[in-house]
């Protein structure tokens, strides 16, 4: 991938000539058309995936169940983000646009992805250490010691990021992105004649974070607030890439942040505990406070860490020319029947 900065007209398709209105717009198949077949794609492709991990029982029906450990949680993570990664290189040649554009281009991606991943450590820390000094958690045990713990602090690192891929790629690339150009369309309607680039990312955005938090509702001791947090986060995520162009800050943080809380620390996340963590704990008290079944994503305190977190993007990654916007279409924001 090239770290040259994306020229926002190149990879603008052309409409073909007498295509229909109802399938192609100024910006080429209209976004509600992409999304369905982009959408119809990645659900073929994970049926498949999921079929042969547990056809050559590499990944058997329930290893994620319970206290999952390094190899199934890499396997299953990886197998739907090629599922997804696949699913963007075949939109990306139907719409004829660079891969680049749906998050995983821009320049500086590792120091990006290390810094993100720097602030998810101290960021979750924080929360915990918070946690322990209000006596909502406890520190039973450290499960383990010396060699074992160097090693399962390593082999545990392909697994979370592959997480953090998956789940950034899946709700805030090709998805964010075909949204965000469908929804600019709206911009026209509202009142003082807002940025269409900066209407349609957002409204993707409450959008996708209100479908990351519903996934996160199928987990094993989620909570309502459990759930808020999740949004938050995933609106987290939304700020970093508008600000940064790319996904790769958010990919760092999200895979700390989950090894944090599911290794290091080995409290609940989203209800689910891991197998060969480094600590065993227990929350005690309120679980509105406390975070409860669900861990500390659940606690109210979450809230102003990841308000902190928002802060720290805000005066670490400054609008650059290479931001999100730039990426976005230029040509007339679609109408708001591209999404029918």
């Amino acid at each position: 991938m090239s770290d040259a900065p994306l020229d926002p007209i190149s990879h603008e398709p052309s409409q073909p000539h007498e295509a229909s209105p109802v399938l192609f717009g100024p910006h080429g198949l209209r976004a509600g058309w992409s999304f369905l077949v982009a959408l119809a794609i990645f659900m073929t492709l994970v049926w498949g995936f999921h079929s042969i991990l547990r056809a050559t029982h590499l990944v058997t029906p329930h290893a994620m169940e319970h206290t999952p450990g390094p190899w199934p949680l890499f396997l299953s993570e990886f197998a739907v983000f090629l599922a997804i990664a696949i699913t963007t290189v075949v939109m990306a040649k139907i719409e004829r646009r660079p891969i680049t554009v749906y998050g995983l281009g821009g320049p500086h991606k590792l120091p990006r992805l290390v810094l993100g991943a720097i602030v998810g450590l101290l960021a979750i820390s924080l929360l915990v250490f918070v946690l322990l000094k209000s006596g909502l958690l406890v520190i039973d045990q450290r499960l383990l010691q010396g060699a074992e713990a160097i090693h399962y602090a390593l082999i545990w690192i392909p697994g979370f990021l592959a997480i953090g891929f998956f789940e950034e790629y899946l709700f805030r690339g090709f998805f964010q992105y075909t949204l965000a150009r469908g929804f600019s369309g709206l911009a026209r309607f509202l009142p003082g004649s807002p940025d269409p680039h900066a209407t349609g990312f957002w409204l993707a955005a409450l959008l996708v974070s209100f479908g990351f938090g519903a996934v996160h509702g199928s987990n094993p001791g989620e909570s309502p607030a459990g759930l808020v947090c999740a949004g938050f986060a995933s609106l987290l995520f939304c700020f970093s890439l508008w600000r940064t162009g790319s996904l790769w800050w958010a990919i760092g943080m999200h895979a700390a942040w989950d090894y944090g809380q599911s290794f290091l620390f080995g409290v609940a996340d989203s209800g689910t505990f891991f197998s060969h963590r480094l600590l065993e704990t227990h929350p005690v008290g309120a679980p509105l406070l406390s975070g409860g079944a669900t861990g500390p994503e659940g606690s109210l305190y979450c809230i102003p860490v990841l308000i902190l977190v928002a802060a720290v993007i805000h005066f670490t990654q400054p609008p650059t020319a290479a931001g999100y916007s730039a990426q976005m279409p230029t040509a007339l924001p679609e109408s708001p029947s591209t999404l029918s």
